[in-house]
């Protein structure tokens, strides 16, 4: 931490910043970006991948509008 807020500082950013708060803006970051939810488990040292899904809920109401337009393109056709 000696260093992490001074780097913090010279790259501009909030340096009320914490460790945690980078890692959960990653694992969000991640699953919003389509990674599966395990592998962002695994990333995190989660014991299972429901921990990671119960923590990150917020992100899953865009992952399940994903899912869907991604179902409706394998049967209609389109983008």
């Amino acid at each position: 931490m000696r260093r992490f807020k001074p780097a913090l500082q010279k790259a501009g950013l909030d340096a009320s910043l914490s460790l945690y708060d980078l890692r959960h803006s990653c694992a969000t970051i991640l699953l919003a970006a389509g990674e599966h939810p395990k592998v962002v488990s695994d990333l995190l040292g989660h014991a299972s991948v429901a921990l990671t899904l119960d923590t990150y809920s917020h992100v899953l109401p865009s992952l399940q509008q994903q899912a869907a337009e991604r179902m409706e393109a394998m049967l209609y056709g389109g983008s």
